[in-house]
Order: structure tokens, then C-alpha cells, then sequence
């Protein structure tokens, strides 16, 4: 699986991860397991949906990596 999740998306999808699991426990409801997947994919730096579409936002090259692996060779 090559990375299509940058930086900014994968703070992103973190942030919203911990929102809804947050909201689920205080809340008790079963959305906040849909926290799970945002979280999932953030550490994996890999969107299924992504893929299909063939949409990717990691940098197109540079120095630093857009998804953070470093080597700017992601996209």
C-alpha cells in the first residue's frame, strides 16, 4: 500500500478520530466507534477510498515528504 494521506489530512482525521470517540463515550452512543476508522487510516497513512480515485494529498516531491516518510518520493 503506498501512502496517500499527507500531513495536514492526517492531523486531520486524528483530530476527528478523538472528536467522535470523545463524543461517544460522553454521550453514550455507538458513533464514537466511527472514530475508529479516521484513527485507522491516519496510522496507516492509507485511504482506502483514496485509492479507487486516484487521489493522493502528498506532496509531489521536496525534501520533506508530504506524508511525512521523508523521502519525497510519495504520489
Amino acid at each position: 500500500m503506498k501512502p496517500n494521506i499527507g500531513t495536514v489530512d492526517r492531523a486531520l482525521r486524528i483530530i476527528i478520530g478523538l472528536g467522535l470517540i470523545a463524543y461517544g463515550i460522553v454521550n453514550h452512543t455507538w458513533l464514537g466507534a466511527i472514530g475508529v476508522v479516521p484513527l485507522l487510516t491516519a496510522f496507516i497513512r492509507f485511504c482506502p477510498l483514496y485509492a479507487p480515485l486516484g487521489l493522493s494529498t502528498c506532496g509531489k516531491g521536496g525534501k520533506s515528504g508530504g506524508c511525512g516518510c521523508g523521502d519525497g518520493k510519495c504520489g
